[in-house]
């Protein structure tokens, strides 16, 4: 952390705070309104300090956190764990939504994941295609 008290541009601390890959699209997040401070939808040259109340959402997934500590400069995890408090609703909202995301992707019981030759030449011919030879 720089200044824990000093101020930063928001895009910039998403960055550091590691809840967007890249700075540019913490920009782009900002402008798209998919971040909101303290309720309402800002700009990415806004200055956020400690105690704020950040949301956002990437992809499906929202997140709202406090501002622990302020840094313009992206460093260890270790560190930007450091700088915000996940909310109680936003650690269940992701756990739910990785939960889903895990029933969504698990093999189904009824087939046996990919086709097998045989398989695959049945379907295509179902499906009209001629055989490849």
């Amino acid at each position: 952390m720089d200044d824990a008290a000093e101020p930063v541009r928001v895009d910039r601390w998403l960055w550091a705070a590691r809840l967007v890959k890249t700075r540019p699209l913490a920009a782009e997040a900002v402008k798209g309104g998919r971040v909101q401070v303290n309720g309402q939808r800002t700009a990415p040259g806004k200055r956020i300090k400690v105690g704020d109340r950040v949301e956002i959402t990437v992809g499906e997934l929202w997140r709202c956190v406090l501002v622990r500590g302020t840094s313009a400069r992206r460093g260890p995890a270790s560190v930007a764990e450091l700088l915000y408090e996940e909310t109680p609703e936003s650690l269940e909202a992701r756990e739910e939504y990785i939960a889903q995301r895990k029933l969504a992707t698990a093999p189904h019981s009824d087939h046996g994941g990919r086709p097998t030759k045989r398989d695959r030449r049945r379907l295509d011919a179902a499906a009209g295609r001629p055989r490849k030879r």
